[in-house]
């Protein structure tokens, strides 16, 4: 179990819509089971969906969230065991997103994450920020980069648990900084400051600044 904490939010106000609607705690965590029950260090973090990364449905989570989009998880998620189990189809976290804020279905009840690699924990990680903060993603770089500070902080949190050193946690941190880098200039606007990597690297940002200009953080 991977403690996932409700974070402050930092970005400006109308980022999202229902920031926080459902508190977030904890997350069940799975690795496949031995031989391969030691996670895969990626070398780096990439903006695509990784292998390996799959939420598997619990028991009578249809009823908890219909509609949501499945296809047999043992598809997707190698050396766990599963069977006939389902598991959200890897193309509809956007569904999953808007789907369990519409019927107020708490995450955990819904899920939990099979992740063998860093990078699938990381966005695994990600996703569930998404999961808990619901936006209409009008502005797309700053709501990722909100989730991307959630999930880095999570990954910070439970550092010694999942087995990253302080090595490991930067090289993450300047991953992202480059990834929110490539997305701000796509959407051909200003990041919230010119230091993305300085805000990666340091402590999550302070809320008390949040929204105001020329203050992303103190």
């Amino acid at each position: 179990m991977l403690d996932v904490p409700a974070m402050p939010c930092v970005v400006r106000e109308g980022v999202f819509d229902a920031f926080g609607w459902c508190a977030s705690d904890v997350l069940e965590w799975r690795l496949p089971a031995p031989p391969r029950d030691s996670l895969v260090m990626s070398e780096r973090i990439g903006g695509d969906n990784p292998p390996g990364l799959v939420f598997v449905f619990r028991d009578e989570a249809h009823e908890k969230c219909p509609g949501l989009p499945r296809e047999l998880a043992c598809l997707h998620a190698f050396g766990y065991g599963l069977t006939d189990e389902m598991a959200l189809a890897p193309w509809a976290i956007d569904d999953a997103t808007d789907l369990l804020f519409e019927h107020r279905a708490r995450p955990r009840d819904v899920f939990w994450l099979a992740a063998s690699s860093l990078e699938a924990l990381y966005w695994g990680l990600h996703d569930w920020a998404h999961f808990h903060n619901h936006g209409p993603f009008d502005q797309p770089a700053m709501t990722e980069l909100q989730c991307d500070l959630c999930a880095l902080a999570w990954l910070r949190m439970n550092a010694e648990r999942i087995g990253l050193d302080d090595a490991c946690l930067s090289r993450v941190a300047r991953d992202l900084a480059a990834l929110s880098r490539r997305r701000f200039a796509e959407e051909r606007v200003a990041p919230p400051t010119d230091d993305l990597e300085g805000l990666f690297l340091g402590p999550y940002p302070s809320p008390l600044t949040a929204g105001r200009p020329g203050s992303w953080r103190s």
